[in-house]
């Protein structure tokens, strides 16, 4: 009997958790999946992919052959549907009757890199996915059905709730300075990750152009909720803090030597725009698989909840927050020979 190795076919690999993974076991078809379902969007995707394999007598090369949309595409669209669940008053889950149907559509803009492009194929709903409410508690079945009949099914809740974040202003400095700042945030129901980032736009003019716009943005990393501390007093209000320097330092590198030469004749004119807070908020499928990834698992021991496949099926929540930059920050752009201005 020939025997195969696969490949799996998503941005991030996935495998199967609770058992060693054969690499050279007889071939199958293996669905891969991975979907963050987010109740608050309108519209949520899930990537449904395949293993591809090649033989030991006729081995293939994976990087030539993830490049081919056959390679990991299914031939024919898939029936796949999530299946809505609801105990009431912590009796079991059952199903309400409702369904969730999933289409496809193509994105064609993908850039070329280790996988085929530009066009991705995705699945997707507008439905609404349910969120807990008092004694009422949802979670959702994914139904995967291949061609020849077989089902890969995965299960979650959805996050409840909202993340909301408190600042007055955003507090940065041009000087070297160990000083941090801080944002207090809720803590939403059944997040147990959470991952803050943000982004300072600003608007470019050079003489006889038109204005641009332009970013810099910038995270600070994925950490457990435990990791924050929590504001004295408060149930469930946590502080997150933030160096002050790091956004001078961001954008000295981006504006590198683009600077005003002589103050009665600038070169370059820039006007201060709008600066976002954003979070996201994860489930805890998501946190242990994050926690495998960051670990370095191997490739038998990585984490996996779909059934009948390989692949992640887990929940999330993502916040923006426009808040203004404090006067001080202000003050320091416009002291430094990068052309800010007030508008």
């Amino acid at each position: 009997m020939k025997k195969g190795w696969f490949l799996v076919l998503v941005s991030l690999v996935l495998t199967s958790c609770s058992t060693d993974v054969d690499l050279y076991a007889d071939y199958k078809d293996i669905p891969v999946v991975y979907s963050l379902i987010d109740a608050q969007s309108d519209t949520n995707y899930v990537k449904i992919t395949k293993a591809f394999c090649g033989t030991t007598d006729n081995p293939v090369n994976a990087n030539e052959a993830a490049l081919v949309y056959d390679s990991s595409n299914y031939p024919v669209k898939l029936n796949a549907y999530f299946e809505e669940l609801k105990s009431i008053s912590n009796q079991p889950y059952k199903p309400t009757g409702r369904r969730l149907q999933l289409d496809t559509l193509t994105i064609h803009n993908k850039q070329p890199g280790t996988f085929y492009s530009p066009d991705q194929l995705l699945y997707y709903t507008t439905g609404r996915f349910n969120t807990h409410s008092g004694s009422e508690r949802y979670r959702y079945k994914l139904c995967i059905i291949k061609p020849e009949g077989d089902t890969a099914t995965a299960e979650t809740s959805v996050l409840a709730g909202e993340v909301q974040m408190s600042a007055a202003a955003a507090n940065f400095s041009s000087y070297p300075s160990d000083a941090t700042a801080t944002i207090v945030f809720s803590a939403a129901e059944e997040a147990v990750l959470y991952e803050f980032g943000m982004r300072f736009s600003y608007f470019e003019v050079h003489p006889g152009q038109p204005m641009v716009k332009k970013e810099i943005s910038w995270g600070y990393g994925a950490k457990s909720l435990d990791a924050y501390e929590k504001v004295v007093g408060a149930d469930n209000l946590y502080e997150f803090y933030y160096p002050v320097n790091i956004m001078f330092s961001i954008l000295e590198r981006a504006i590198g030597d683009d600077v005003v030469l002589d103050e009665n004749h600038p070169n370059v004119i820039r006007y201060i725009g709008d600066f976002d807070v954003y979070v996201t908020a994860s489930a805890e499928d998501f946190y242990i698989y994050y926690q495998s990834l960051q670990h370095g698992l191997s490739l038998s021991t990585e984490y996996s909840n779909i059934n009948g496949g390989w692949g992640l099926l887990s929940s999330r929540i993502f916040v923006k927050k426009t808040i203004p930059l404090s006067i001080r920050t202000k003050y320091d752009l416009y002291e430094k020979p990068w052309g800010f201005q007030e508008q």
